[in-house]
């Protein structure tokens, strides 16, 4: 999901200041990853030049102003089309680890040892998520709960991958030869 999408979001519980939102985003959305404010006044301010958010109100108190944006009726119909849009899972499954592997394989490295040693790394992270779930509020489990099932997916190709070795050695090196 887009920064812009949250935030248009987000201004749908009504008005706010660009801090607010930035705090709100992090606590919800931003787990290691949290906005940077530029990210956020940027974000506003072309959500306002394209009609989507607006300035409701500028406050001068002490120090700079403050803007209070709030979405328009194009912005609450424009998040309703976002919202609505299907994530479609991606078709290309040659991912990082993926190429890894072959290229262990195809260059004569140890590929079961790539293998055990990301397991052992998705193990070790799938730990520290069990725990954030025992210690975390609600948004913490049902984000915990979707990196623990992609790592359980993750492990299940690798050690189905493992058990492929031979033969995919076999394989990518007659390839090779062709």
């Amino acid at each position: 999901m887009t920064v812009s999408t949250a935030l248009l979001g987000l201004l749908e519980a009504g008005p706010a200041h660009g801090y607010d939102l930035k705090q709100r985003y992090d606590r919800w959305f931003g787990g290691k990853r949290p906005l940077k404010f530029g990210q956020v006044y940027a974000t506003l301010s072309r959500l306002d030049r394209d009609g989507l958010a607006q300035v409701e109100a500028v406050e001068h108190a002490e120090g700079p102003e403050r803007k209070r944006y709030g979405i328009t009726a194009v912005g609450v119909a424009d998040l309703d089309r976002r919202l609505r849009e299907i994530l479609l899972p991606s078709e290309d499954a040659r991912d990082e680890l993926f190429m890894k592997v072959v290229l262990a394989v195809t260059s004569g490295r140890d590929a079961d040892d790539l293998l055990d040693r990301q397991r052992a790394a998705h193990l070790a992270r799938m730990r520290e998520l069990t725990a954030t779930k025992r210690r975390g509020d609600l948004l913490d489990t049902i984000a915990a709960d979707r990196d623990l099932f992609h790592l359980e997916a993750d492990l299940r190709w690798i050690d189905l991958t493992s058990a492929r070795l031979i033969r995919l050695k076999k394989e990518l090196t007659a390839d090779a030869r062709a």
